[in-house]
């Protein structure tokens, strides 16, 4: 966990004392009434914060906290990525409020969003496909290219965000830094020195140079980036599919679904199927298997990383 404690500032329902740049990000007037622990991360500190306003209405917040770079990191990619989804899909996320650095503690920062009320359950596959066919369809790049206007984390490393005209460029960059942190983390491998050149020089321009030649084009689509069925749930109240966790960047749009298919997965060939009923396969057709298997690839190299003393995930990850 990238999080070293705030003493004092602990959720508990026993205690209602929160960090001061935390107080200025709620509703102005509001009184802190209580805090909880709320949720599961394995990179932050996480709660709920229950307020009253200055009407005598309740009213509650989800908030984050991490240390150090690596959480200012983090946070503000966290707050970035929730935005774009919210500002695009207001229905399909909780409604980012803000991110900052805690007063009170140095190196220690924060997020804060709206909280819902989720069920455990794995959102509807035709609701879910409809509104993440939505964001892909309807997000647009703001200058064309791939990337992100600032870098994201996927758990608690960082990934390739810079702005690229080239599908197949971007991709080659987030694969290569992905296994750079992969072998920083779990020591080198002599299978990888022998693949990874043919991963490279050979599979990705075979499998991803045909998006974008032969006169065909392809829009770059805000993902969430992290996609995994952990990261999404059902609103409690509306019924509605819910993204959240987001280290969003603009991609191909299949780039989403290659998470989906590790086998720590649940999203089933249900969704994917739903999802190509709103959004057709990009041409040529008879490259998408290949597609999704090097998507996947990307996701479970970044995985293997996040756990350095676990090889149980590069023998996931081996498993190519």
């Amino acid at each position: 966990m990238n999080y070293e404690g705030a003493p004092g500032l602990e959720f508990s329902g026993r205690n209602a004392k929160i960090d001061p740049s935390v107080v200025a990000k709620l509703p102005a007037g509001c009184r802190v009434v209580s805090t909880e622990r709320h949720g599961v991360s394995l990179w932050a500190n996480s709660g709920r914060i229950d307020v009253i306003l200055e009407d005598g209405s309740p009213k509650s917040f989800f908030i984050k906290v991490v240390s150090k770079e690596a959480g200012r990191r983090m946070m503000s990619g966290e707050y970035e990525s929730m935005a774009a989804i919210y500002n695009l899909l207001p229905d399909f996320s909780p409604e980012p409020i803000a991110w900052g650095a805690y007063e009170s503690m140095p190196e220690t920062y924060f997020f804060l969003c709206q909280f819902r009320e989720m069920t455990t359950e794995l959102p509807d596959p035709h609701k879910f496909a409809a509104r993440l066919a939505a964001l892909h369809e309807t997000s647009s790049s703001p200058n064309g290219k791939f990337g992100f206007h600032i870098t994201t984390c996927a758990g608690n490393l960082p990934q390739y965000c810079g702005w690229e005209h080239s599908w197949e460029v971007f991709f080659s960059k987030s694969l290569k830094l992905a296994l750079e942190h992969e072998i920083a983390a779990q020591g080198p491998d002599p299978e990888i020195d022998r693949l990874a050149p043919i991963i490279f020089e050979m599979v990705i321009p075979r499998l991803l140079r045909p998006l974008e030649t032969e006169g065909r084009s392809m829009k770059p689509s805000l993902v969430h980036g992290d996609l995994w069925f952990a990261n999404t749930a059902t609103d409690a109240d509306t019924d509605a599919p819910l993204v959240f966790d987001a280290s969003c960047f603009y991609a191909h749009n299949e780039y989403e679904l290659g998470q989906w298919r590790p086998v720590c997965n649940r999203f089933g060939p249900e969704y994917v199927k739903t999802y190509h009923s709103y959004l057709r396969i990009s041409p040529p057709e008879e490259d998408y298997e290949g597609r999704l298997d090097l998507y996947k690839l990307r996701f479970n190299t970044h995985v293997s990383a996040l756990f350095p003393h676990d090889r149980n995930y590069r023998a996931q990850y081996d498993n190519r």
